[in-house]
């Protein structure tokens, strides 16, 4: 057996027997690798034999191992739900895992209200409400909202609903609202309503035809001409939408149809969400790290990854291979799932079996069209770099970007972002923002001067220490080719001062980009230089500058909130300086702490119930 150290074999010396996970770190303390295993030390071992043994992702992850942590728990099971928890907090480069590290949004029902509302989040908490998702996109949900409030006009005001108002708004008119606030329909009716639409979503429509069919001829029978109308009408809406579902088996089945499709490197999953043996919808998911995998590793990792954030586990999943973790995993989706039993099924014949071709197919043309979309962007970022080299007279393309902006609201709760764009896309995990502390009143020049200067001194600190093993922020610790600051003269004006503090002048580039004109102000050149309208240089130059603007006033108002939530904790009885950062800390917003329950208050340390009681009647 070989090791890289002495650290690591007195670590592989004192493995235990037991199951697992480990988490294998880089000389940068970065995670890069979580596994589980049955027995820790036979596993983790394993790693270390004759490399001729591996494939070539493997022995690129053993080169880079430092070291090595272990956690035991009790069972496979707990192992696998630990597993994946891990992934999902360290994204280990030599994981498998989903390419988008956002969560995704779901349509958020919120059936414990009085009057529920239908609203997007991006995150599942056990409040009472109903969630489906998740969705690839945001768009698709919004669109999917659209449909949804014109066959059930749902409430989306801030009014209290008493059913006494003396007028509705614009969405009752328009009939996009059913007009709770007025009366014009009970609460009973409303819940009603509501439930109809989750049905909908759940793809369960013909018992919501049934009973909207035996509403109206019973207005009919009563006179009610204008309700029998609007009921035929909501019934006409309906089927509009489901006679563009296909239609896959007369059995009320319901499933997920999982299949995959890969070249070079990259994975594409897709999958069919079959309710009622209607197709009702379908998405695509992208996977990274997937190279030198067999196919069943990747679809099992899938599996984990979708069902710890779906909404709905179904009875019956599709495969379009066997898995070899099949059994614990349908344990585990059986956890997440009240009623029947799952069941992982690979289907070899008859409709089954062609569903999960039809998946297929699709999987392969979106891959080709994603691989297709991709180039072409890569080609116009190639572009776009090569005009910006040539219009500023750099020895290289600015294959690294940075870009500065200041937000504040008269001149309180000021905040400075930094974007970084590296070959012309965003690299969204070196992001920062710098809360300013040395500036009082609105000054976006000093501001942008504390920034750079802070941005920089970050730099020098990662020069100047290079211990071995030390970690270091790559956000700071390498310079860019291109800094652009958000704004005119001024703003460059500082950055320049900035650059000689430390001596960096000729070695990075720099550049105003000024809001109104779209031109750019350089060092030592009277006039602006304004490039093509329609250029690439400039459209690059636009998304950045847009993509800094937004990130600092995000970072601005979540401040600015934050500031507001301390100061209404303050007046709550039992709510003190440490309690306060404790709930700062753990929600970051009234809105979070107003939608927690009190079991996810009373989590929080030194957090009573009697406190989450007071939280909860002073901030609703």
């Amino acid at each position: 057996m070989a090791c890289s150290s002495e650290h690591l074999q007195g670590i592989l010396d004192t493995l235990p027997a037991k199951p697992g996970c480990y988490l294998m770190k880089d000389c940068n303390n970065q995670v890069i690798y979580v596994g589980k295993a049955v027995s820790l030390r036979n596993r983790v071992r394993s790693y270390f034999h004759s490399s001729a043994e591996q494939d070539y992702k493997t022995r690129q992850l053993v080169r880079n191992i430092a070291d090595i942590e272990w956690i035991v728990v009790a069972s496979e099971l707990e192992a696998l739900i630990l597993e994946m928890n891990l992934i999902k907090k360290h994204r280990p480069r030599y994981n498998i895992r989903l390419k988008d590290d956002k969560r995704y949004p779901y349509i958020k029902v919120h059936w414990a209200d009085a009057y529920p509302k239908v609203t997007v989040t991006r995150q599942m908490v056990k409040d009472g409400s109903r969630y489906y998702g998740p969705y690839t996109s945001v768009w698709a949900v919004h669109q999917t909202l659209d449909v949804l409030r014109r066959i059930f006009p749902y409430l989306t005001c801030d009014r209290e609903i008493t059913g006494q108002d003396a007028r509705p708004c614009l969405y009752y008119d328009i009939k996009l609202c059913s007009g709770p606030c007025i009366g014009a329909i009970q609460q009973a009716g409303y819940r009603q309503l509501i439930d109809d639409l989750c049905r909908f979503l759940e793809g369960r429509t013909a018992p919501i035809m049934l009973r909207l069919q035996q509403e109206m001829e019973k207005a009919a029978e009563d006179l009610q001409f204008e309700k029998a109308a609007a009921l035929r009408d909501q019934m006409q809406a309906i089927e509009k939408v489901v006679e563009r579902q296909k239609v896959i088996t007369n059995e009320q089945v319901d499933s997920d149809v999982i299949a995959m499709a890969r070249s070079n490197g990259e994975a594409c999953v897709q999958v069919f969400f079959i309710r009622s043996g209607k197709l009702i919808g379908r998405e695509y998911f992208i996977l990274e790290g997937t190279e030198d995998e067999a196919d069943s590793e990747v679809v099992a990792e899938f599996i984990k990854q979708f069902y710890a954030e779906a909404a709905i586990v179904p009875p019956e999943v599709l495969l379009p291979n066997d898995i070899e973790e099949a059994q614990i995993i349908k344990q585990w989706l059986n956890s997440r799932r009240s009623g029947d039993k799952v069941e992982l099924v690979v289907p070899h014949s008859g409709p089954p079996q062609e569903l999960v071709q039809m998946a297929t197919e699709n999987a392969i043309e979106t891959l080709q069209a994603l691989r297709s979309q991709w180039q072409q962007d890569t080609n116009r970022q190639s572009e776009a770099l090569a005009e910006l080299q040539k219009a500023l007279n750099l020895p290289e393309p600015p294959n690294r970007i940075e870009c500065y902006d200041i937000s504040n609201t008269q001149g309180t709760s000021a905040v400075g972002s930094m974007v970084v764009f590296e070959q012309g896309v965003p690299s969204k995990k070196y992001y920062r923002r710098f809360n300013i502390q040395t500036v009082s009143g609105p000054d976006d020049f000093a501001s942008m001067e504390e920034v750079l200067t802070r941005r920089f001194r970050r730099w020098q600190a990662a020069q100047e220490d290079q211990s071995p093993g030390k970690k270091t922020d790559l956000a700071f610790s390498i310079l860019p080719d291109l800094l652009i600051v958000d704004g005119g003269k001024g703003q460059l004006g500082r950055a320049i001062l900035t650059l000689e503090r430390f001596n960096l002048i000729g070695r990075v580039a720099v550049a105003g980009l000024a809001k109104q004109e779209e031109v750019l102000f350089l060092p030592n050149r009277k006039d602006a230089l304004a490039l093509p309208r329609h250029s690439q240089g400039l459209y690059l130059l636009q998304r950045i500058r847009d993509e800094a603007h937004r990130f600092a006033i995000t970072a601005h108002r979540n401040r600015r909130s934050r500031q507001g939530l301390a100061s209404r904790l303050d007046s709550i009885a039992g709510i003190g300086p440490v309690r306060r950062r404790s709930l700062l800390a753990h929600f970051g917003s009234i809105e979070a702490i107003r939608e927690a329950d009190l079991e996810e208050l009373t989590r929080v340390r030194g957090i009573t119930e009697e406190i989450a009681q007071a939280l909860k009647s002073q901030l609703e």
